[in-house]
């Protein structure tokens, strides 16, 4: 998959699959990015940045059963791989080792 890194947003959706552990789907994921981020984000980007992960072997996913309240429908749930959770892991670490160079800081934790 190259070391290219993760986006804003990549990031943000692995995190909230992570977060609702194996039971993330489409619209649950939109939610829970929208609590932590504070933003409002179109569930279209939302799906197509799953798909997106899932490319990139960072999610695998599967056909839960179908329900009545969604007119027969199933829902597709989202589990991060083992590949995904290396890649977080790695993005924390950046952000975390950048967060402790800032000099603005480093008197203030």
């Amino acid at each position: 998959m190259g070391n290219k890194g993760l986006g804003e947003f990549e990031e943000l959706v692995l995190l909230a699959v992570c977060i609702l552990d194996g039971k993330g789907y489409g619209i649950s994921i939109k939610k829970e990015v929208e609590r932590h981020s504070g933003r409002s984000i179109l569930l279209g980007a939302v799906h197509i940045t799953l798909y997106r992960l899932q490319d990139k072997g960072l999610l695998r996913s599967e056909i839960g059963g179908s329900t009545e309240k969604r007119g027969g429908r199933s829902k597709r749930f989202f589990k991060i791989t083992d590949s995904g959770l290396r890649q977080l892991k790695a993005a924390q670490e950046v952000r975390q080792k950048m967060w402790e160079l800032i000099p603005q800081l480093k008197f203030t934790l």
